[in-house]
């Protein structure tokens, strides 16, 4: 278990984290402060706590959202697989349709031309 020191509003906290996760830890803990940041930009000082429970919920907001967007993400990659079976057992379809066709059209061609060159002989 390895250990972190990141700062959120000024304040330095000592975080634990898995082996090779302090990076992703320092990352998300620059996230929160940048987030309080931008409240106190736009608040001013209304308070540690305040400022951190709205940049938490705000954060969670954003979290909601993306993974409402996932879904809806997840549900249309579906529907194009569920489109793309679809019109290929179309061409499927087709295709034997194409190809029977071709050896109808074959069949005939070879009838005309056996009339044209008269009754085989033995």
């Amino acid at each position: 278990m390895s250990q972190v020191n990141v700062t959120i509003a000024g304040r330095t906290f000592r975080m634990a984290c898995g082996e090779g996760e302090e990076a992703h830890l320092e990352g998300l803990a620059a996230q929160v402060d940048q987030k309080i940041a931008e409240l106190r930009k736009s608040f001013g000082e209304i308070g540690d706590q305040r400022l951190t429970v709205m940049a938490a919920i705000m954060i969670a907001d954003d979290l909601a959202e993306s993974q409402r967007r996932i879904v809806a993400l997840e549900a249309n990659v579906q529907e194009l697989r569920e489109a793309g079976l679809n019109a290929r057992d179309a061409s499927s379809g087709w295709i034997t349709a194409v190809a029977e066709s071709l050896d109808e059209a074959a069949a005939r061609i070879e009838r005309v031309a056996q009339g044209m060159n008269g009754p085989a002989k033995s």
